[in-house]
């Protein structure tokens, strides 16, 4: 049976916790506020309530987290971007209330939109140490939550000192807006991050930058993956602004890539990238704009608004053979389409969800174990439904 949940404002972003002990927490990202679901079978109820001031527009898990359901002395963090560039580390646990720790702000962070977030410390100890965030500012940003140094100015005298250090971040400036950035699962230096023409870099944020900042790009790229047809339509000066999101298959290998830009969809193999061009490419929404969230193989997110799309990927850790696509235009309501990454130009399984003129904002998958699920953002609500049957 589908779960349905009314956030209270418009539902901005949805995302899933992958960890273990907490893969029945979804963070969900409104007007103003993150709130954490705990989902059983048939229901959901709200376990925190982060109130942050601004439209969320980017959330990312920690693995520092626990779920109620696993652990008596569970917590939760996450990080999270709002509209007027701030970032946000928020947790909460079973002995304590919120905690709301901004970051980022003022001349030492964004001046653009934040459009993605991920974790990147693979599975070391550093696993909640540092995060990415891509802007539309070109600029890719890991902040070292937890730096051995305080650079922060002195309080003056009388004034209450911060709870710790501001974080600190290292800067990549690229040359065009960048839409998505997801962490390697496995190793704490490789990020693949999108722009908004069509290139995926696949970026070694831990390598010397370069001299020039302007190119500090071109040292940290190792890899450029083109989805020719994407960066065609970038240039030829479409009315819609593309942006493109991207992920790591959520394997220990992470043999495949897999993107999405407007109506296609493209997945490399890594051991074989044939000069950085897809081996396989597919559409999926004939009037583009859509959000390509791939849980099984793939898992893409991308969401279309007033002539501009957001994208977010992700691969599902627990189904590798499914990625989903969906559109933001409202021209046939909320829709979701499923495919096989076996077979991937056969027709998807379509998922109508809801009827026009909503549409789907932001959805990922849900990683518990057992019949696969997904969770999308539509309007106020979060729905929660199951695109498979017991066998």
């Amino acid at each position: 049976m589908d779960v349905r949940h009314s956030h209270g404002t418009e539902v901005f972003v949805v995302r899933a916790c992958y960890e273990d002990d907490a893969a029945d927490l979804i963070a969900v990202g409104g007007a103003h506020s993150v709130e954490v679901l705990l989902l059983t079978e048939t229901s959901c109820k709200t376990i925190a309530n982060f109130h942050i001031g601004s439209r969320v527009t980017a959330v990312a898990w920690s693995s520092r987290v626990s779920s109620p359901s696993s652990a008596d002395d569970w917590s939760i963090e996450l990080a999270a971007a709002g509209a007027d560039f701030s970032l946000y580390l928020l947790s909460k646990s079973s002995s304590e209330e919120e905690q709301i720790f901004p970051f980022g702000g003022g001349l030492s962070g964004h001046h653009g939109k934040v459009n993605d977030m991920t974790f990147c410390g693979g599975r070391s100890e550093d696993s909640s140490r540092y995060v990415a965030t891509v802007s539309d500012d070109k600029m890719l940003m890991v902040w070292d939550l937890h730096p051995s140094i305080d650079l922060t100015t002195p309080p003056s005298p009388g004034a209450t000192p911060p709870s710790r250090p501001q974080p600190t971040a290292y800067v990549i400036t690229f040359p065009h807006p960048l839409t998505s950035v997801n962490a390697h699962p496995s190793t704490s230096k490789e990020l693949l991050v999108a722009d908004c023409r069509g290139s995926i870099f696949l970026t070694d944020w831990r390598s010397d930058p370069d001299e020039n900042e302007q190119d500090s790009w071109r040292n940290s790229s190792v890899v450029e993956l083109l989805e020719p047809r994407a960066l065609a339509d970038s240039l030829s000066g479409p009315s819609t602004k593309w942006s493109g999101s991207v992920a790591w298959r959520r394997d220990p290998s992470a043999d495949f890539v897999g993107a999405a830009y407007g109506s296609r969809f493209a997945l490399w193999d890594m051991g074989n990238l044939a000069g950085g061009k897809p081996y396989v490419t597919g559409t999926s929404f004939a009037e583009g704009g859509s959000q390509f969230s791939p849980r099984l193989p793939l898992s893409f997110t991308r969401f279309w608004c007033a002539g501009r799309s957001d994208v977010h990927c992700r691969w599902c850790p627990t189904y590798p053979d499914y990625f989903a696509v969906s559109t933001s235009s409202p021209a046939k309501g909320a829709v979701i389409h499923v495919h096989n990454v076996t077979y991937v130009q056969a027709q998807p399984t379509v998922f109508q969800i809801a009827p026009r003129p909503l549409y789907v904002r932001s959805f990922d998958f849900v990683a518990c174990r057992g019949i696969p699920r997904m969770v999308a953002a539509v309007g106020r609500e979060v729905i929660v439904f199951y695109i498979g049957v017991d066998s």
